[in-house]
């Protein structure tokens, strides 16, 4: 793309001279052709603004134009052969075979956890609760997914007008990439709204079965359920979403690889985004809708009597799971594809593509072994601290899950590159280097969290200047004290990730 550019940009400024040259001879100076107003120092810097911006426009149309005369795309991209290299004296196709064992791990880790949270006691009235959730979330699920094949037919005419006419895809049939496109494009969309739907079953379950442990007056399992619905929830969400990616990779032939892939971004991204807008959206005015009948009649937003109190809790399950889970198997999924593209579209030797394909995938399938390992490291201490107490933090257990799982995770990062890519391209060095970068990523998912319970979290200073400011000076003082540490939050986030993407980059 530099090369294009730079070539582009001297034909543009040749172009830009051809054409600018004969209006100096006619008229001499510039300046002198203009009036006094137009040789202030705006329409000087005007001036060299176009010196600058019309070759760089021409530079980016024949950039353009000579890319359109090319096959580009991730639609195009060929897979190498995965057995070429060997890792440990194990095949690169053979040890991501493997990986598919672990990924049905997963999935039957997320399915214990499932039916345990099914069988936990509950009583009667709490479990038919529950389940009036439940159906009104179906209900929901079910008219979302009738949309989403509404806006996928429309999505699919955009996708046959543009690989089927516009650009078709060097050396492969129209009659087959397209329809390849498409169908990977129904699996990825899918795979988002089934792991939704899998989210907000466990989600409804764990519901009634954390209040009615919470009978008992102990904090743990009031903590320790939600936790279990989250693990169960995720570990399904990355199993799914890895395994999908492996058999693309494993068993669909090179050549076809690339447009199973981007039918795979294509569909997953569209389920997530119609879920997390659509579930966001619900969850308001459910919320909303509450309200009013609590100021028009009277009666608390979480009152029996309030007929939109099952409405809210839907809502808050639409906007709180579906949403952000379909939006995790998207991102999940998107960032693998990146990945991918950018492997095969920057690397040219196929033994460095090969070693850094399988190195990818084993990273993600160590993290997969990673987190289920801090969960029941975690579980272990929680239980022991916390068991048997009266009065407990609800954050520590899962602040320390979170901290346990990116330590393990690193650990594991460093362990694993080094046995998998001791030498990349002939470099003995690229194995940590590669490690630090996915380390910083990692750390990043530990120190967010922590930056954001300094201003969010219950004994937080800020959070007790807000409280202050509203009591002492009204509502409008309490947003404003909010605003300030949301403003200060932001900074030290983005901050954080500046100082973490600057050590991956160094």
């Amino acid at each position: 793309m530099r090369t294009w550019l730079t070539n582009a940009w001297s034909n543009g400024l040749a172009e830009c001279r051809k054409i600018l040259r004969p209006r100096r001879l006619e008229c001499g100076s510039l300046a002198a052709a203009l009036p006094p107003s137009r040789t202030s120092p705006y329409f000087a810097g005007l001036h060299r603004f176009s010196r600058f911006a019309a070759p760089a426009a021409f530079a980016l149309l024949a950039a353009a134009s000579a890319r359109a005369d090319e096959a580009g795309g991730e639609a195009n991209l060929k897979l190498p052969d995965l057995s070429q290299v060997s890792f440990l004296g194990i095949d690169g196709h053979t040890l991501l075979l493997f990986g598919i064992l672990f990924c049905l791990f997963g999935l039957a880790f997320g399915l214990v956890i499932y039916t345990r949270l099914k069988n936990l006691p509950v009583h009667k009235s709490m479990r038919d609760i529950s389940e009036l959730i439940y159906e009104t979330c179906k209900t929901y699920l079910q008219t979302q997914g009738k949309f989403l094949l509404l806006l996928w037919a429309f999505i699919a005419v955009v996708i046959v007008l543009y690989f089927g006419v516009l650009h078709p895809i060097p050396d492969k049939p129209r009659a087959i990439a397209v329809p390849i496109i498409l169908f990977f494009s129904l699996v990825g969309m899918a795979g988002s709204y089934c792991v939704a739907w899998f989210g907000i079953r466990v989600n409804t379950f764990a519901n009634s079965r954390a209040a009615f442990a919470g009978l008992r007056g102990k904090p743990y399992p009031i903590n320790h359920i939600p936790l279990e619905a989250g693990m169960s929830v995720g570990m399904m969400l990355i199993s799914v979403e890895l395994l999908m990616m492996l058999v693309i990779l494993l068993f669909i032939p090179g050549d076809y690889a690339g447009p199973c892939f981007i039918g795979f971004a294509i569909g997953e991204s569209l389920g997530a985004a119609a879920l997390r807008i659509a579930g966001g959206i619900f969850t308001k005015i459910a919320d909303i809708g509450s309200d009013l009948m609590k100021i028009v009649f009277k009666i608390k937003e979480d009152d029996a009597r309030n007929p939109g109190v099952i409405a809210d809790c839907t809502g808050d399950n639409a906007g709180d799971s579906v949403g952000p889970t379909a939006d995790g198997f998207e991102t999940y999924g998107v960032t693998g594809v990146a990945l991918i593209t950018f492997i095969l579209l920057a690397v040219k030797d196929p033994t460095v593509q090969v070693q850094l394909l399988v190195w990818i995938f084993v990273m993600r399938i160590i993290m997969l072994v990673a987190s289920a390992l801090a969960y029941f490291i975690n579980g272990f201490i929680a239980k022991a601290k916390y068991g048997k107490a009266e009065d407990m933090n609800f954050e520590a257990p899962l602040t320390s899950l979170v901290w346990i799982t990116s330590l393990v995770s690193i650990g594991l990062t460093y362990l694993v590159s080094w046995r998998v890519i001791p030498s990349l391209g002939g470099d003995d060095t690229q194995w940590w280097k590669l490690a630090t970068i996915i380390s910083c990523g990692t750390l990043a998912g530990a120190i967010i969290p922590e930056l954001v319970k300094v201003f969010t979290s219950v004994d937080s200073r800020h959070t007790k200047e807000i409280v202050t400011s509203a009591q002492e000076g009204g509502p409008s003082l309490g947003i404003l004290s909010g605003f300030v540490a949301g403003n200060y939050s932001g900074f030290y986030l983005g901050l954080s990730m500046v100082l973490l993407m600057s050590i991956g980059y160094l």
